[in-house]
């Protein structure tokens, strides 16, 4: 199939180009092929007042020769109006309804030429990008802003005078696609430079619940963390017949291709269509309609435009609420067939369309393979293609994403988890994968307390926020409610700035850097903001040093149910003190403090190194003991059966392995009804094993023999599946959770989480590791030290019997003959009273398998 995207009015305005074949034309087509010269921006202010409807500049390092700048101008000028002016007189001639160009008011134009705004404006594409429309005149964003209509320059405070040294050096514009199978999701990714997306196809299966899983195409990018989804439904009226999937494009091997800004594709259906309902602006606002009460403002889709295009086929588009950026998506029928729309609605029969799918919001400045991983890890490119794909999709030079296609932008938490786990990989240095992901948490820190953002609200979704305060502004916000993101901001910084030699060699500049992101945070460096959390951190730490009382823990915040990794609504089961932040994060801080301390950091706190430090042994000390449970045997198998029958649990349960009494430490203090301790074993062990090395021996001893059992014994009497760890196991609940809450269906009930089989597999080992160079008395101990070493082993065993499925975010099971069998979380319907919930394809933490690996010096010999 020939995709002619590319107009032939802008093969006219270039003499010089080769003629190339369309797909080729598509992927590597300069647009208007003008020598655009630099422009001296301070003769510039007369020209920007003249309403001039193209506009580009570029930055320049000389700025000498003004009078040859300006001639150069004036034919930059002239070429641009002719760019403009050619498709308005093409309009006029003879022009077929099948030449590939769409209507923009009385002209015609190639999506990867121009943008057409509000119908009957046009923007020209320059070097890829998309230029906003500002008034009568139009723009890059990093050059200008647009302020009631007129042009504003853009000041960055960290260039120095220099150009962004990735304009210099880019790599090849050369198209990524990966197309990974999740059934019933369909999950296909493709950028390039121009763009970045991922489209999800869902169609029901023989044996999918067809209230939750019905026939969708989802679009989504992560410039603006926005996206479109479209729902389609039989026109025979029987639900589960229509099915729909893509193709790939005529004389390729992929079912994508990329547009400036977005992507096309070739979609099939099996029988008629009619299209329900299109959503088109933020994945925010898709992702609650999905997961929440399915319920759209108004506002956003009044503002949806369907027309009828020249060749039969349809555009939806809308304007996002910054009255400036647009969102469109075209479909054409194959051979020249026409969609009706009746009512409002799209009418599809069977067969092929060619959509296409495109936004006008500034694209990110993606980081390829070879720019996320670091120069001695290069190897590891070759040996995992997907999942290096899948890492490069969500890592940018300003950020790294969490998780594709829910989480398309910054999470504070994910990401610093993510660079722990993936550091001995991930690139360094100024414009690396780490420095982006320090640099975005650092960024969007509130600067009054010091709390770090967990997410960040951006593009159409933070303008319908800000506009419910009565704010007409598409400034992003932050999301402050979670309590641990700060422990971690300071652990990374730690980990990078003080036991990388290319972080310790990095720090000065790194963190003289100017905030930019937030405008409360403009004028204060990185090191101010730091400091902030830091401050906050031996503030909140300091009264159980002094009274080591329940009171003085970490708390959730006032009004929260969420503060944690288990940010559902049930997660912690009612929970007000968590486990993780109080037993493990607190202190790793706290050490992290001291340690940057020693360095040199927060000189204005001379004594934190000693300060700190002394802390947080406390904290490591005095914390695990709150959250201890223990159960006899007699009890545990009571509880177990009382389990069984409630939950009507399939599996086979042999109560006789309880042999000896159950442990473990609760998901929180302070239930529901004033219940002490939320009694679900867990696998939030991972982070103490993982961030802390305990000195207490008979702690350390006693912590590390109810991990390894909790490993070892499997579902329901402890957390083993053939699938995988459960992240929770609420059998020996005891009244004090609803078990019912704790579902292989709940998001964080008796289902698996990659990234905490990640941890605990690098937990274990750096636990193993210690009794090479520390005399500790577990080491000595044959029967504990064996146990966990066999527990590590089974562990790994787990993960290597699941490795297809552990770069997605989490998955499920079902029980079918005899045995635990995988199952996609989205597949299931969701416990009673709770939304239904997917799980993204790839998910940023779920990467770490590409650097946690097993140690072969602790394999057990097979039996």
């Amino acid at each position: 199939m020939r995709l002619p995207f590319v107009s032939p009015v802008s093969r006219r305005v270039a003499n010089n180009r080769q003629e190339r074949d369309d797909d080729r034309a598509l992927l590597e087509d300069d647009p208007l092929s003008i020598p655009l010269e630099s422009i001296d921006r301070a003769s510039d202010s007369d020209h920007r007042q003249t309403g001039i409807p193209v506009r580009s500049h570029h930055y320049s390092g000389s700025r000498r020769n003004r009078s040859c700048q300006f001639a150069i101008f004036i034919a930059i000028l002239a070429g641009l109006l002719l760019a403009i002016l050619l498709p308005r007189r093409r309009s006029g001639s003879s022009v077929s309804a099948n030449d590939g160009l769409l209507p923009c008011g009385d002209s015609r134009y190639s999506i990867n030429d121009h943008t057409c705004y509000r119908g009957n404006f046009l923007c020209p594409v320059i070097h890829k990008k998309r230029t906003l429309r500002c008034g009568s005149g139009c723009y890059l964003p990093e050059e200008f802003s647009c302020d009631g209509g007129k042009l504003v320059e853009v000041q960055n405070p960290n260039l120095g005078g220099k150009p962004p040294s990735k304009d210099a050096g880019r790599e090849a514009c050369t198209p990524n696609y990966l197309h990974l199978s999740d059934p019933p999701y369909e999950n296909y990714f493709m950028s390039d430079c121009s763009s970045a997306s991922q489209v999800v196809v869902t169609s029901p299966l023989a044996d999918s619940d067809l209230k939750i899983i019905g026939p969708r195409l989802l679009i989504a990018w992560p410039a603006g963390n926005s996206g479109i989804v479209a729902y389609f439904s039989p026109e025979s009226g029987v639900n589960g017949t229509l099915g729909i999937g893509l193709q790939n494009i005529t004389g390729t091997n992929r079912a994508l291709n990329p547009l400036i800004g977005g992507v096309t594709g070739v979609l099939f259906l099996n029988s008629s269509a009619t299209l329900d309902l299109t959503v088109l602006g933020s994945i925010r606002t898709i992702r609650e309609f999905i997961e929440g009460p399915s319920t759209l403002s108004p506002k956003i889709q009044d503002a949806i435009e369907v027309r009828q295009l020249p060749d039969g086929g349809i555009q939806l588009s809308r304007q996002w609420l910054d009255k400036t950026t647009e969102t469109y998506l075209t479909i054409h029928g194959s051979k020249g067939r026409t969609i009706s729309i009746q009512n409002s609605k799209p009418h599809l029969t069977n067969g092929t369309y060619t959509f296409n799918a495109w936004t006008s919001y500034p694209q990110l400045d993606q980081l390829g393979a070879t720019e996320v991983i670091n120069p001695a890890s290069q190897s590891i490119i070759s040996q995992n293609e997907e999942d290096i794909e899948s890492l490069s999709f969500l890592s940018y030079s300003s950020k790294i994403l969490a998780g594709a296609w829910r989480f398309l932008t910054y999470f504070g938490r994910d990401s610093l988890i993510s660079l722990l786990l993936l550091r001995p990989i991930l690139s360094e240095g100024d414009g690396g994968a780490i420095e982006a992901i320090l640099g975005a948490a650092i960024e969007r820190i509130n600067l009054s307390d010091g709390t770090v953002c967990h997410e960040e609200t951006i593009g159409d979704y933070a303008s319908y926020l800000n506009e419910q305060q009565g704010i007409d502004s598409a400034d992003p916000l932050c999301d402050y409610k979670m309590i641990d993101t700060d422990f971690f901001l300071l652990i990374a910084i730690n980990e990078y700035f003080v036991n990388s030699a290319v972080g310790s060699s990095r720090r000065d500049l790194f963190f003289a850097n100017n905030a930019s992101v937030l405008s409360a945070n403009r004028g204060f460096t990185y090191g101010d903001l730091t400091l902030a959390t830091a401050e906050k951190i031996m503030k909140l730490t300091t009264d159980f040093e002094q009274s080591p009382i329940k009171e003085n823990l970490i708390h959730l915040n006032k009004g929260q149910t969420v503060g944690q990794w288990r940010d559902s609504g049930n997660g912690l089961g009612g929970g007000r003190i968590p486990y993780d932040v109080n037993t493990a994060l607190v202190p790793a801080a706290l050490k992290s403090i001291a340690f940057l301390s020693s360095k040199g950091f927060f000189p204005s706190y001379p004594d934190w190194d000693k300060v700190a430090s002394k802390r947080a042994t406390f904290w490591e000390d005095n914390t695990l003991s709150f959250f201890r449970v223990d159960i006899t045997v007699e009890k545990s198998r009571d509880l177990i059966a009382n389990y069984v029958d409630v939950t009507g649990f399939p599996g086979k349960v042999d109560t006789s392995e309880l042999d000896s009494p159950v442990a473990f430490h609760g998901l929180a203090l302070d239930g529901k009804d004033q219940e002490p301790v939320v009694k679900v074993m867990n696998t939030d062990d991972c982070f103490r094993l993982f961030l802390l090395n305990t000195t207490d021996q008979a702690q350390l001893s006693a912590f590390l023999s109810q991990v390894a059992d909790n490993i070892l014994r499997p579902f329901p009497l402890g957390l083993s599946t053939a699938v995988g760890l459960v992240v929770a196991n609420p059998a020996y609940g005891e009244g004090s959770v609803d078990v019912r809450e704790f579902t292989e269906s709940a998001y964080h009930g008796t289902v698996v989480w990659s990234w905490q089989l990640a941890m605990m597999a690098a937990g274990l080992e750096r636990q193993l590791e210690r009794c090479e160079h520390e005399q500790l008395a577990y080491c000595t101990d044959s029967a504990l030290h064996g146990r966990v070493l066999e527990a590590y082993n089974h562990l790994w065993d787990l993960i290597d019997t699941n490795r297809e499925h552990l770069s997605s975010e989490v998955w499920s099971w079902v029980y079918r003959d005899g045995d635990f069998q995988y199952t996609p979380l989205g597949a299931l319907p969701p416990p009673e009273g709770q939304s239904p919930v997917e799980s993204d394809i790839r998910q940023l933490w779920s990467l770490a398998f590409l650097a946690v690996k097993r140690n072969d010096v602790y394999r057990l010999p097979q039996a």
